[in-house]
């Protein structure tokens, strides 16, 4: 009689896909109440730089998927999250490049955008860790 080895799934690894579910949740909400919500939501948002915005908005999405690919332990959500970590890095460069044209930007915005890119360069690394360490099992 033959047994199955089940590997369990790694602590950080769940940890890093329920925030990756929780942080997309929260960035399709905060950027959708900008974008679909009144006039009033949007000037209180101030100098709202609108490529960032819908990056993230759109970008939410993405986050959602590669945390459930992670919580499922599936093959593809290691390279979607060190995607999702690189387009953060060229959003937050093409940021960086708005205002050092004299764009008009929230200091908020810069804060956001160093937390999302930390956030999914830290979840890129756990997740291709796990995926090394599957692979050698």
């Amino acid at each position: 009689m033959t047994t199955k080895r089940h590997h369990r799934r790694p602590a950080v690894t769940t940890i890093a896909a329920v925030i990756a579910i929780l942080f997309g949740l929260l960035t399709i909400t905060s950027g959708g109440v900008v974008i679909f919500g009144d006039p009033a939501v949007r000037s209180a948002a101030g100098d709202v730089v609108l490529f960032v915005l819908w990056f993230n908005f759109l970008a939410g999405f993405a986050y959602v998927i590669a945390g459930l690919g992670l919580f499922l332990r599936r093959e593809w959500a290691a390279p979607l999250a060190l995607l999702i970590a690189t387009a953060n890095v060229v959003a937050f460069a093409a940021l960086g490049a708005h205002i050092a044209m004299g764009g008009a930007y929230e200091i908020q915005t810069i804060a956001a955008m160093a937390l999302r890119t930390g956030v999914w360069i830290a979840i890129a690394f756990i997740s291709g860790a796990a995926m090394k360490r599957a692979a050698v099992s």
